[in-house]
């Protein structure tokens, strides 16, 4: 990063409490910076940045009219003259993310699959590279935009490296339990934060029932229960290390990959049937008994876990070492939460 300017994106819905979010977090001793920030704003809310605030931590804000200004041209050109440090994106949370940030659902990849000439391509200058993406949610009017709004939700999450969801006050622990597992399966590399009017909500007031028992001395994860349990793999690896599991899978091989390892996986709807992602842990096994089965295949395999520092998991995470493996059926359900 020592060549770029970090951009800080910051998004969610109208009224989410993303201004908040940026105020708080630019009078933080952590943030401060001697540079200029740049600071474009995408909405108008019923919250607003004072003249002395900004003044104060020196940052020049912008109204950014549409989607279409986030090309390279316009913004190399704000940098030119304002010559930022930084630049923090109050994202417009109806505006298409993946079009910024790339994703399965953009105006050039949905362009592509159509067969038409994209009606508008977003790209940043080549000096500006996304540091972090932070999603805030009110909790309060979450269900509604899950119902309604799901796939942009999607792409706010997709790439976040945090989930914030405040106003949380007054909604049951059991529904809380069901938003943050939406949330994770939307944004799966996302540190998700629950906040009421008394601060952060700690993870183990939320415990989630799940559907089947930790202490047997195998878990057999059925076909509908597959994406609770990675979910759950996931954010508590612990739990399982060293636990034998039993489950239904697709082989997925990527290009590269050594012969003692395949993912086995599912697919799962995390938003919308245009935006389907592929949920599965790095497993390892011998390479004469993995060499039959190739991308596609469906298996029925056991394996034990064990917690080690892969890439994929960008630090230390579950993969899984083979005990057996055999042809099974295919299961033609997306895995779904």
């Amino acid at each position: 990063m020592a060549d770029k300017i970090p951009v800080f994106l910051i998004n969610g819905f109208l009224e989410a409490g993303k201004t908040e979010f940026i105020k708080f977090t630019m009078e933080q001793e952590y943030f401060q910076t001697e540079g200029r920030t740049l600071l474009l704003l995408c909405e108008e809310g019923e919250s607003e940045y004072e003249p002395a605030f900004l003044e104060q931590y020196r940052t020049t804000a912008l109204r950014m009219e549409e989607i279409r200004d986030f090309n390279r041209e316009y913004l190399s050109a704000l940098s030119e003259k304002y010559r930022p440090e930084r630049v923090i994106i109050e994202w417009n949370g109806i505006w298409n993310q993946d079009d910024l940030c790339g994703g399965p659902m953009s105006e050039r990849v949905l362009s592509e699959k159509q067969g038409r000439a994209p009606d508008y391509e977003l790209s940043l200058p080549e000096n500006w590279e996304i540091y972090q993406i932070i999603t805030i949610i009110d909790g309060s009017t979450l269900e509604l935009y899950l119902g309604n709004m799901k796939s942009y939700l999607g792409q706010m999450l997709r790439n976040a490296e945090l989930a914030v969801v405040n106003r949380c006050d007054n909604i049951s622990n059991e529904k809380l339990v069901d938003y943050r597992r939406k949330i994770r399966a939307m944004g799966q590399n996302a540190m998700i934060v629950m906040e009421d009017k008394e601060g952060e909500i700690p993870q183990s007031a939320l415990p989630e029932e799940l559907p089947y028992d930790l202490n047997a001395e195998r878990i057999d994860i059925k076909a509908e229960d597959y994406g609770t349990w990675f979910l759950d793999c996931m954010d508590n690896p612990e739990r399982y290390l060293n636990k034998k599991l039993s489950f239904a899978a697709m082989v997925l091989k990527r290009r590269g990959m050594p012969e003692n390892e395949f993912i086995p996986g599912r697919m799962a709807m995390t938003c919308c049937a245009a935006d389907m992602s592929f949920l599965g842990f790095v497993c390892k096994g011998d390479p004469k008994e993995l060499a039959p089965f190739h991308t596609r295949d469906w298996v029925k395999l056991s394996a034990r876990v064990k917690l080690e520092e892969r890439e994929e998991y960008r630090g230390i995470g579950p993969v899984l070492y083979l005990e057996g493996i055999a042809r099974t059926g295919e299961i033609k359900e997306p895995v779904s939460f």
